[in-house]
């Protein structure tokens, strides 16, 4: 379930906000800009399975403990193998390599997606959204106004990126894209 989200967000500490200030001029320095909310990276270096990851993309995960979310026609599922190797091992041998397969509620998949790509400094084409989870674009609407009424999101016609506060705040802005209760 995701409700651990439902809380309100920590605010960073004065120091907290100063050290990531201190992180990011220092990396910048160094010809590092910061793509997402944790990584930074050279121009046209950012890691391909994060990018990926945040862009709600499929990803097929191989080995013990590995994950997997794959979209179908009507349906996105995670995927968990087994995590002991030994026990993978032996499943995988039998054809049953998966643990655990959950399939996200439609309810769920704004949030879902939204969580996902509000973590990149660019935000998404909001095309991007029918295609990965097969709603309309206005199944988001209601959390797009509230982000833009709250100063936490910018949006021009085809992209919904974070504002600086909002990416500060990046819990908060996640939390607008959670179902009703």
């Amino acid at each position: 379930t995701i409700n651990y989200l439902r809380g309100k967000a920590k605010v960073p500490t004065d120091f907290e906000a100063a050290m990531l200030d201190r992180i990011t001029e220092l990396t910048g320095q160094s010809g590092l800009q910061r793509y997402e909310i944790s990584a930074y990276a050279r121009s046209d270096h950012a890691c391909f399975h994060n990018t990926n990851y945040w862009q709600f993309g499929d990803y097929l995960g191989i080995g013990a403990g590995a994950h997997s979310k794959l979209t179908f026609p009507h349906r996105v599922i995670r995927e968990l193998r087994f995590r002991e190797p030994q026990r993978y091992m032996e499943q995988a041998e039998q054809g049953f390599a998966v643990s655990q397969t959950q399939a996200i509620k439609r309810s769920e998949l704004p949030f879902e997606f939204m969580l996902n790509a509000m973590r990149l400094k660019d935000g998404v084409d909001l095309s991007r959204y029918s295609e990965r989870t097969g709603l309309l674009l206005s199944t988001l609407e209601p959390g797009l106004q509230a982000a833009l009424e709250r100063g936490l999101a910018q949006r021009d016609d085809q992209r919904f990126l974070p504002s600086a506060r909002g990416f500060d705040l990046l819990s908060d802005l996640q939390s607008l894209f959670l179902p009703p209760n």
